[in-house]
């Protein structure tokens, strides 16, 4: 197995930069397989789907499906799988960030009650709790 960037994941994806996407690109589609999976991490799924909110604007239904493909991908070993498609679920429907449904995911499988948050969009979803 092999641990992902963030940076490498978002070459492959979005093909923006010649010489790294044709690096990423090979990464993924000779070097990992079912038996020499690639490793990502939920902090990197995180931020992919940041990098590619914010700095490609790319649109929410765009960022599930990515998720979602990453899930799916055999050669790829996602940290919290089962969180992360629970995250993704919330997130399709949902008014908060990606990140906030899987933080309240971790803090739930954690034994939290409830993720008390400051941020009024993630407050309207269950687990979370805005903070008084």
């Amino acid at each position: 197995m092999i641990g992902l960037d963030t940076n490498v994941i978002v070459r492959y994806l979005v093909q923006d930069d010649p010489v790294q996407a044709e690096i990423a690109t090979r990464i993924f589609e000779n070097r990992l397989s079912a038996t020499a999976r690639g490793f990502v991490s939920a902090v990197t799924l995180c931020e992919v789907v940041c990098v590619l909110k914010r700095g490609y604007k790319r649109p929410k239904p765009e960022l599930c499906s990515v998720i979602r493909a990453l899930l799916e991908a055999d050669e790829l070993e996602i940290e919290h799988r089962d969180l992360v498609w629970r995250a993704l679920s919330a997130y399709q429907s949902g008014a908060a960030d990606f990140s906030d449904y899987l933080i309240g995911e971790r803090a739930r499988v954690a034994g939290a009650k409830t993720t008390l948050t400051f941020d009024g969009a993630a407050a309207t979803s269950s687990p979370f709790t805005l903070a008084e």
